[in-house]
């Protein structure tokens, strides 16, 4: 089997930001506990011609939530977050997801069904921990109310979502 990189995990998503990659992991880190910042890189005068930015700024952020590694790239204009992708925040109790969902949806934008984008366009789901077992082996008529309930929410109530699983 081939050897795990050197910081630690074989996979780590890298978020393409114009210019706000070090703004926001600090963002980031500041609202999942366990978080850290690791290395900062800079860009220097080599390669300017290509990537246009100027010598010092802020290049490469690596940092981690929860145990998750991730790399932000200042990269430029060019390319923008979507909801082709986003991250899934799994919440035991509605503490959780009030505290994750007003935390990132500050600044940014909430949508249906648990998913918000953030202040950098970055798509997050807020989902609970539990959604899998609602559904889980359940029979029409209760997919039928979870699904009721799951599409006239944004933020999830889970106190709603498990009066819809009981019948």
């Amino acid at each position: 089997m081939p050897e795990i990189a050197s910081h630690g995990a074989r996979i780590a998503p890298c978020l393409w930001f114009d210019t706000e990659a070090e703004a926001a992991a600090k963002f980031y880190t500041a609202i999942f506990k366990n978080s850290r910042i690791g290395a900062v890189s800079r860009y220097t005068e080599a390669g300017h011609d290509v990537h246009g930015r100027p010598a010092g700024s802020v290049m490469v952020v690596e940092f981690e939530l929860d145990g998750q590694k991730f790399t932000a790239l200042n990269g430029g204009p060019l390319f923008k977050f979507n909801e082709a992708i986003s991250l899934q925040v799994f919440c035991e109790t509605q503490d959780e997801i009030d505290y994750f969902w007003s935390r990132l949806s500050d600044g940014g934008r909430e949508g249906q069904c648990g998913w918000l984008k953030d202040r950098y366009g970055l798509s997050w789901q807020i989902v609970p921990a539990a959604m899998k077992d609602f559904f889980a082996g359940a029979d029409a008529a209760t997919v039928s109310r979870m699904m009721t309930a799951v599409m006239a929410m944004k933020k999830f109530d889970l106190a709603a979502l498990r009066r819809a699983a009981a019948g």
